[in-house]
Formats: C-alpha cells, sequence, structure tokens
C-alpha cells in the first residue's frame, strides 16, 4: 500500500466520515488470562471514547513505510481452507459476529504475543464505500466504485498510570492519585485485506509494527502465515555489507560519496516523478549504482556473489532504510561530521604530513558550541 492509500483509510477514523459498525475487544493479564471480552456497535458509543478509539486505529496505521509499515502478500497455501488468509476473511464476512472465531482469533494472538504485562487486543469491521475519483483526483461522493469491507485488528499495552499528586477540589487539596490501568499506543496491528488501487486486495495485509527492529515473527507467522522482509535496521546492515565486501580495498570516502550522490539522485526523481510506491534495490539496481559510481570491473566481478551472501537471492530494500536522505556523515571513534546530502562537495581527503586528513572548509558564518567563530586567514608575508 501506498501513503496516499493509507491516508484515506486513516480520515475514516473521525466522527464524520466514521463507518465503522463493531468493534470487538479482549483484554489479557501477564499471565494471558482474558480478563474480560467485549464486541458492540461502534457507533454507539460515548463520543469521548470513539475519539479515543480513533486515535488508537489511526495509530496502527502510522509509520514509514517499509519499517514500521509492511504490505505483505499471502502464500498460496494460507488461502486454502483451513489456512491463515482463509481464516481472517470468515472473521471478516462474519462481521465480528461469531464469538467462536473472535475466541479462536484471540487465543492465536495470546498463544504467539511474547510480552511481559496486560495488554488490549482491538479489532474493528468496517465496510467503506469508497467515492470514484475524477482525472484531477478530486473524490465525487456520490458516485461509488466498490465497497472495501475490512478488519483492522491491534494489540496496545495495558499499564498502570504513573504515580503523582492531583488536586481535590471538593477538599481542595492536593492528594496522592488515584492510579488506574491506561490504554497505550498499538504495539502491532494488521489492516486485511490491504488497500490496492483504492480497492480490496484479498491476497495482501498491510502489517504494523510500532518497533521497525521487532517484526515479531511468531505471531506473524501464527496469525498472517506471510513471509516477512529484513527489518529496517538488517536492511541497512546488508546494503553496507555488500559495499564494503564488493569493493573490498577500494572502498573509500570518494566513492561512498559517490554512491550516496546516486541513491540521492534516484530519490529526487522518483519524487518529480511522483511514484505513490516507495523506492526499492533489487540486485540489478544495487549493481547499476556501484557501476555508475566508478566501482572499478574487477571488483564488479565479486558483486553477485557479495550480494547472495549479504541479501539473498530475492530480497527487497528500500531506500529509505539503506540511506539517509537528511545527512551524509564521516564518522571516526572521537569524531562525527554530518553534512547536507547536496553538499558533499565539501569533503574532501588530503595527506597531510603522511597522515589521510578529512578536509572541510570554513565557509560563511562558522560556530562552535553555539559561539560565533571568525576563520582565521593565511598571514600574507608568511605566504
Amino acid at each position: 500500500m501506498t501513503k496516499q492509500e493509507i491516508a484515506e483509510i486513516k480520515k475514516l477514523f473521525t466522527p464524520r466520515k466514521c463507518s465503522i459498525d463493531r468493534i470487538c475487544g479482549c483484554y489479557v493479564d501477564g499471565e494471558k488470562n482474558k480478563k474480560t471480552q467485549f464486541r458492540q456497535a461502534f457507533l454507539s458509543l460515548p463520543e469521548e471514547e470513539m475519539f479515543k478509539y480513533f486515535e488508537l486505529l489511526r495509530k496502527t496505521l502510522s509509520g514509514s513505510i517499509g519499517k514500521n509499515l509492511l504490505t505483505l502478500e499471502f502464500p498460496l497455501a494460507c488461502e486454502a481452507e483451513g489456512g491463515t488468509q482463509e481464516f481472517l476473511m470468515r472473521l471478516r464476512e462474519t462481521g465480528l459476529k461469531d464469538d467462536a472465531l473472535l475466541d479462536e482469533f484471540y487465543d492465536r494472538i495470546i498463544n504467539t504475543y511474547e510480552y511481559v504485562g496486560n495488554y488490549l487486543i482491538l479489532l474493528i469491521h468496517d465496510c467503506y464505500d469508497v467515492p470514484g475519483r475524477t482525472k484531477d483526483k478530486l473524490d465525487m461522493e456520490d458516485a461509488s466504485d466498490e465497497v472495501y469491507e475490512y478488519i483492522l485488528a491491534c494489540v496496545c499495552p495495558v499499564e498502570l498510570s504513573k504515580p503523582g499528586l492531583s488536586y481535590n477540589p471538593e477538599e481542595n487539596a492536593f492528594q496522592n492519585r488515584i492510579r488506574d490501568w491506561v490504554v497505550g499506543i498499538p504495539q502491532t496491528g494488521f489492516l486485511f485485506p490491504a488497500f490496492h488501487d483504492r480497492s480490496t486486495d484479498l491476497h495482501s495485509v498491510l502489517y504494523y509494527t510500532k518497533d521497525g527492529e521487532d517484526l515479531k515473527d511468531g505471531l506473524v507467522d501464527a496469525l498472517l502465515g506471510c513471509v516477512l522482509p529484513l527489518s529496517a535496521g538488517s536492511q541497512k546492515e546488508t546494503f553496507h555489507t555488500i559495499i564494503e565486501e564488493t569493493l573490498d580495498d577500494t572502498c573509500d570516502i570518494e566513492m561512498v560519496k559517490n554512491i550516496h550522490e546516486k541513491l540521492s539522485e534516484m530519490v529526487e526523481e522518483h519524487k518529480l516523478q511522483e511514484i505513490p510506491e516507495p523506492l526499492i534495490l533489487d540486485r540489478n539496481e544495487v549493481k547499476t549504482i556501484l557501476a555508475d559510481s566508478g566501482v572499478p570491473n574487477e571488483k564488479l566481478a565479486h558483486f553477485e556473489e557479495c550480494y547472495e551472501d549479504a541479501a539473498g537471492e530475492d530480497t527487497p530494500l528500500f531506500v529509505s532504510n539503506v540511506m539517509n536522505a537528511k545527512s551524509f556523515e564521516v564518522k571516526t571513534p572521537d569524531v562525527v561530521v554530518k553534512v547536507k546530502p547536496e553538499r558533499t562537495d565539501l569533503i574532501e581527503t588530503r595527506m597531510i604530513d603522511n597522515r589521510q586528513c578529512l578536509v572541510i572548509p570554513l565557509e560563511g558564518t562558522v560556530e562552535v558550541n553555539g559561539i560565533t567563530v571568525h576563520a582565521q586567514h593565511p598571514d600574507p608575508e608568511e605566504e
């Protein structure tokens, strides 16, 4: 799913556009016991409660695509009778009115979700009347193309509020605040089916994780049955490994600068073309970037082997995960230098007193610890 498609679903979680017909929940304690369950019409909730649930639902569709939000495809086996996708289909088609199915859904999460503490499982059912759209991308509310029926689930931690003092107006005094159990923002969740090309995609699901480095493999395997990609951090490490092992002794600052500049050019071109899908690199694209950056042919001869060892055969690498588009960084054990990506030309290396040094010209206003300093100019007589 793209940012635009995700944003369109998030806009439904407002009083004006809400069409959620049912919400269900199961409160689980730290011993994996079901403390309580509920199922009710969403629009019958008090307004204040609705707003709180809206916030949790929107959080389940928040974050970076490729890091916190992952579109996963179901293997064919999952769509057969008894498969995970087929189970979610039944859950959706019953409109969350089948208590036995709900119990099985909760059990699947409880048995595989690793969390120390209490948590709340939330699940909603909705039918979105997808409005038609003009060539100018304007919605036509009275011209619906289809009805997108979906379920959205999330798992939220439930923790005791912090201790403190509160003001009691009846006693006109400050007293110890009564601590209660508070629902926190979701740790994980999913949207099924995916909303792709503004239409229902029964073969995919949008998965959410608050921590991009903790994808909760066991939960995903039991609940969705989908294959997870590498985490954001692992993708970055993999990309770095490919470059380091391919370039070997030719991996210097200038070469990494060239690679960073090529990636930056790809990002800018992607923006100009207004392509909604995130920018993803495959094996051939990574090889082309290295070649265009000046990597010698004799080094590229080992690229295929290096890529296979580090990333496998068909591992997607999101550009947003493998590079920082906002900064170019040079780091040593004692010094860290950050430069705007469009000004990497300011960085150069020179041999001074038989040592390789990083040289950065001091131009314009220079501050040290927030104090404006004046650049020293050479004495003409010394020259």
